[in-house]
């Protein structure tokens, strides 16, 4: 991959590029990036970068036999290392076991997520680990000399499913053979162990600027300026967000929240059941359900922003500019802040498996009661 190929962060680029020309590279480093910021994307241009034989100013070459091998993962002097799990019971799984797989969501997926990633190799609902057996390979492969380049390169991607065994890694962190690089990319800094973190240089990477995510969805995925600009308000610098969101642009959110607050509003308990069965199905899916919540918490920014906004600076729909006018009427300031705060909780409890069903039961209560004013009764 190049670094031409990532969608903005002009700045880590340079950083990285310049660190070499200068000859300050450190042996050790994190690319701390929240998800669908291109964490993964900058550590894949950085280590065909670092080993390529004609380096430009701004970029690997692309054209030499390193960068060949680099851009299909299969240089050998870059060992790759993620989570993992069993094949079958008793098994002590390493990264090599799944290389095929990792080439092929490297390629495909590169914004992905720990949980696609997990999904692609059909883990379900086992826990991917970084394991002992893992750590104990790396050690083994740094301690070999290089095949074809001057550096010998570990890039492990989520150090945050590296347990207690991770500490078998700090003496060859401390005191590498020469020329070993250690490139840790990272999206939750509190996840990874301390004693890793405390050796390590971090480099800390921003979410994804608007712009260059309007300018993404527009050349890579064809999409007209306005929706894209509306998908990247709502992905809020996320590109794998973003792409879960263009996937599923039929499902129209809008009218979703609609019927819903119509149902809370005039008391149809049966339409309301309706309304949650649906929501709450398997065919709808817990991505589906978070990225309708997220949809209705950024209308009420919007909504918020409206009041003291020229609506030409947001990026909704008429139609959804005129629903925003309305909610308005309905609920102020503290109500909105509010309600926000039940669908950013509803969020939270649907990534940890909630029953769906009863989640909405219980937050269409809490919203009703909200908009009314009152405050929940106490059993």
């Amino acid at each position: 991959m190049l670094f031409s190929d990532i969608i903005g962060q002009a700045a880590v680029k340079q950083q990285l590029i310049q660190s070499v020309q200068h000859n300050r590279l450190s042996h050790a480093m994190i690319l701390l990036a929240p998800e669908g910021a291109g964490g993964l994307p900058l550590g894949l241009a950085f280590t065909q970068y670092l080993v390529c034989e004609n380096k430009q100013g701004n970029d690997a070459c692309g054209h030499c036999a390193a960068c060949a091998k680099a851009a299909q993962f299969v240089h050998p002097d870059i060992h790759y290392s993620y989570p993992v799990i069993p094949r079958k019971a008793g098994d002590k799984p390493v990264s090599t076991d799944y290389i095929s797989e990792w080439r092929e969501f490297a390629a495909t997926q590169p914004y992905g997520n720990a949980y696609d990633w997990l999904q692609f190799i059909g883990a379900e609902n086992k826990q991917g680990n970084i394991t002992a057996t893992e750590c104990q390979d790396i050690i083994h492969k740094l301690n070999l000399k290089s095949f074809e380049s001057g550096y010998k390169i570990l890039l492990m991607w989520m150090p945050e499913y590296l347990g207690n065994e991770g500490n078998r890694l700090l003496k060859l962190i401390e005191e590498p053979p020469a020329n070993t690089l250690f490139i840790l990319i990272a999206e939750n800094q509190e996840q990874i162990l301390a004693t890793i973190l405390s050796r390590t240089h971090l480099i800390k990477i921003s979410p994804l600027a608007k712009d260059d995510m309007i300018a993404a969805l527009t050349q890579r995925s064809q999409l007209p300026a306005a929706k894209a600009q509306q998908i990247a308000t709502i992905a809020a610098g996320n590109y794998r967000e973003a792409l879960y969101l263009l996937q599923h642009s039929d499902d129209d959110y809008h009218e979703l929240l609609r019927g819903w607050l119509n149902h809370l509003f005039t008391g149809n308990r049966a339409a309301l059941q309706q309304w949650i069965e649906g929501i709450s199905s398997a065919k709808t899916g817990r991505e589906n359900q978070k990225q309708f919540l997220r949809y209705f918490i950024n209308l009420l920014e919007h909504t918020i922003r409206l009041q003291y906004l020229d609506k030409n600076q947001l990026a909704f729909s008429d139609e959804e500019m005129d629903f925003a006018a309305k909610l308005t009427k309905l609920a102020n300031l503290d109500q909105m802040q509010e309600i926000a705060q039940a669908l950013n909780n509803a969020s939270y409890y649907i990534e940890r498996n909630a029953n769906g069903k009863m989640l909405f039961h219980a937050l269409s209560i809490k919203l009703q009661y909200i908009f009314k004013k009152k405050p929940l009764p106490v059993m």
